[in-house]
């Protein structure tokens, strides 16, 4: 197949396919006209690129996974180093969370302080002669 349908059968454009050619994660091969040529196991490399990359993978990243299919394993992750990129990806994800639930307890705490104190002020409200409860914001109070 050409390029042009190898782009849409992957769901990606032929500049796409370009580029991973000159980082050499797509075969470079050409037909008896000088047309750039593919085929199912080509079509198969790009699936294993863009899954990964829909997972938040790097380029780079996914080379591993393209190697041991260009070597003839059934799964990209067969062999050790793409094992090797999972667990580098898994720590990283992992440290992403944490750093994730680190922000979200901050935010919970300023929640919680900032509706107690709310609830301090319209308290004080209803006392005859208490503070109006005001809202300021982009210049307008309410």
């Amino acid at each position: 197949m050409r390029i042009g349908e190898l782009a849409a059968r992957a769901g990606t454009t032929t500049r796409t396919l370009r580029y991973y050619e000159a980082r050499g994660l797509l075969p470079a091969r050409r037909d008896g006209n000088g047309h750039r040529a593919y085929d199912e196991r080509d079509l198969r490399l790009l699936r294993q690129i863009r899954t990964l990359q829909d997972f938040g993978f790097e380029l780079e990243e996914t080379r591993p996974f393209v190697e041991c299919l260009r070597a003839g394993h059934p799964e990209g992750d067969a062999c050790p180093a793409s094992l090797q990129v999972y667990r580098r990806k898994l720590a990283e994800l992992d440290a992403l969370v944490a750093q994730l639930n680190d922000v979200r307890e901050q935010v919970a705490g300023q929640l919680a302080r900032a509706e107690h104190a709310r609830a301090g002020l319209a308290a004080e409200a209803m006392v005859p002669g208490g503070p109006e409860p005001r809202c300021e914001l982009g210049g307008q109070t309410w």
